[in-house]
């Protein structure tokens, strides 16, 4: 398995690490999980809002790896953008959580940014 499938993996289960510190308060109602995430504030909000912005990211940074992957890409190339994608995700989580909007909005940007470097080099490898 290559070091970006292990990203790919990742990047899968970050989205819990970030739901995990949301329902961190200790009394989580799991009968009516939506509404009790809806009622919280401050860092747990700004976790849980993570959190899903972290599963909406997901997709197509996997489908990148993938066809990356499929037509052959320079494995260098495809490894250091997958690794890249989720420490910057991680600090995009990091910012996000500790109410950096800036920071956060740069750290999305450029983790966006290894998504489309992942399809370049998938592209580059067709033409």
């Amino acid at each position: 398995m290559t070091i970006a499938y292990w990203a790919v993996l990742a990047a899968m289960v970050m989205p819990f690490v970030f739901a995990g510190l949301a329902k961190s308060q200790g009394r989580f109602d799991n009968a009516r999980p939506r509404e009790w995430l809806a009622g919280l504030s401050g860092w747990r909000q700004r976790a849980h809002w993570a959190q899903l912005n972290t599963f909406e990211a997901f997709p197509p940074f996997a489908a990148a790896v993938l066809i990356a992957h499929q037509v052959g890409g320079a494995q260098g190339w495809i490894d250091a953008l997958a690794v890249a994608f989720v420490v910057l995700r991680l600090g995009y989580g990091a910012a996000y959580i500790g109410d950096r909007p800036t920071l956060r909005s740069l750290l999305w940007t450029t983790a966006f940014a290894c998504v489309v470097g992942l399809f370049v080099v998938a592209a580059s490898t067709t033409a």
